[in-house]
């Protein structure tokens, strides 16, 4: 049979056109990446004019020369891998959120959770193992009538995270099945305990087992209920035993339980959840120091937690420096009712998504996702100021300065992201990742009075950019 023939500009424009449907296609698996060598530019304004908006702005990367102040985004250097970014889910924040009308809850619920559009892609959670003191109760899993004791667990129960919380975090798997839990004890039964209240007290030695217990019932039992909890802290800020619920653990304490119960019970019942040490202020880097110093502890341990309220952010490379195997992790940082964006959006990133993160960090939490209006609900003795990322009422929704400042890491840092080298330049803090598919973000704060104009370097090419004073640039390429 005889091959029909085309004249070579037919061909010529049918092989166009392949090769144009094959790149549409390509750009359409990909419709959030931006074409090469131009920048995604998202802003957030310390005057609300830009609330992490993405610009229209065109950046692009060229051999232009620049004079001015350069950020050198350098990829051959690679430090941490990065868990995500996000907030306390307390049981308060469940209660808020699980009692909005069903359609109100699952748009709220997309917007934190997902990654398209205008979704900011929250992908790490801390929740309380038993209350915290932004609950409306004090409560544990064990609760017993006074004198009595429970060491092998017969009577623990979830049910008290099973009118709120369990259902929130069901429907938050439902959007991102691979987000990540931490569980944190803000104090054991009070049975356990020396003073048999929910504030204050030690851990009686008689119950190190018996809390070690404790644990696995809990982990096995959010288990059961589809849940899984990547880590655990041992006990939240252990030095500070004033709070509702609290409990003073003193390092020597927590190395011995560790040792002697917690790790024993995990291997027993296969558990691989992570243990991580201390929790608390960066004022006190030797407290987990001292515990990993212990090999009989360390082979336990995943790493240790911080917050800021007192000490320098540095203090986390101290703790890198010192056993440079283990994790790090910022897990509580609270922002005071009513809330400020012009410094809270400055100080939070500038000491935590950029200062956490270039020490070490692996996540970034800001502290309790939602409040009412009142900054309830809260324990009696629990913070009566603390403003929620939201401030739900009703079904109305008010977003607050934690919700933007974790918004311009979540939405582009995902999980398997490694942070990557970039100098810091005067009034110009910054912090460069890059991320599983292969893009580059870059996140910067103008730290000065007066618009600045910058430039950044990769790969020898350069990018010129401007942000207003006190904004925060997220850039992707």
């Amino acid at each position: 049979m005889t091959k029909p023939r085309y004249p070579q500009a037919v061909l010529i424009s049918l092989t166009l056109s392949v090769l144009l449907l094959i790149q549409a296609g390509c750009r359409r698996q990909t419709p959030n990446r931006p074409e090469a060598g131009t920048v995604d530019y998202w802003l957030i304004n310390p005057d609300r004019s830009a609330l992490f908006e993405k610009q229209n702005t065109a950046l692009s990367f060229s051999n232009a020369a620049s004079q001015q102040p350069t950020i050198d985004v350098d990829e051959s250097q690679t430090f941490q891998p990065i868990d995500g970014f996000g907030y306390t889910l307390t049981g308060g924040s469940a209660m808020l959120i699980n009692r909005m009308g069903a359609p109100e809850r699952t748009a709220l619920l997309k917007e934190l959770f997902a990654t398209d559009g205008r979704n900011i892609g929250v992908s790490y959670l801390r929740v309380s193992i038993g209350a915290s003191d932004l609950d409306e109760r004090v409560f544990s899993y064990n609760d017993l009538p006074e004198g009595q004791t429970d060491p092998d667990m017969s009577r623990f129960s979830l049910a008290p995270d099973r009118e709120h919380l369990i259902p929130v975090l069901k429907q938050i798997l439902a959007i991102n099945p691979a987000i990540r839990i931490l569980g944190s004890p803000w104090s054991p039964p009070t049975w356990m305990k020396t003073n048999g209240h929910s504030k204050g007290g030690s851990l009686k030695l008689e119950f190190y087992d018996a809390y070690a217990r404790y644990f696995v019932k809990y982990i096995q039992g959010m288990k059961a209920e589809g849940i899984r909890i990547d880590a655990i802290t041992i006990q939240n800020e252990p030095l500070h035993p004033g709070n509702n619920p609290s409990l003073l653990m003193l390092p020597e304490e927590q190395a011995t339980f560790i040792k002697k119960s917690l790790g024993p019970a995990f291997k027993a019942a296969s558990i691989d959840t992570k243990i991580v040490l201390y929790d608390h202020n960066a004022d006190r880097p030797d407290y987990p120091i001292a515990i990993l110093n212990d090999p009989e502890v360390r082979q336990y341990v995943d790493g240790s937690a911080f917050h800021l309220y007192a000490g320098p952010i540095e203090a986390l490379s101290e703790v890198h420096k010192a056993h440079p195997d283990k994790s790090l992790y910022f897990t509580e940082q609270w922002i005071g009712a009513p809330g400020n964006l012009k410094g809270d959006l400055n100080w939070h990133v500038k000491n935590l998504i950029v200062g956490a993160t270039r020490n070490w960090a692996r996540t970034v939490l800001q502290w309790n996702l939602a409040a009412d209006p009142q900054q309830n609900p809260h324990t009696v003795g629990g913070c009566d100021r603390c403003l929620g990322a939201l401030t739900i009422d009703g079904n109305t929704v008010t977003r607050n300065p934690a919700y933007y400042i974790v918004a311009s890491a979540s939405k582009f840092v995902r999980p398997g992201s490694v942070r990557i080298a970039s100098n810091l330049v005067p009034n110009l803090p910054n912090v460069a990742f890059k991320t599983p598919d292969g893009r580059r973000a870059l996140i910067v704060l103008n730290d000065s009075v007066a618009p600045q104009t910058f430039s950044v370097r990769f790969q020898k090419k350069t990018m010129t950019a401007s942000l207003p004073a006190g904004s925060v640039g997220t850039y992707i390429w």
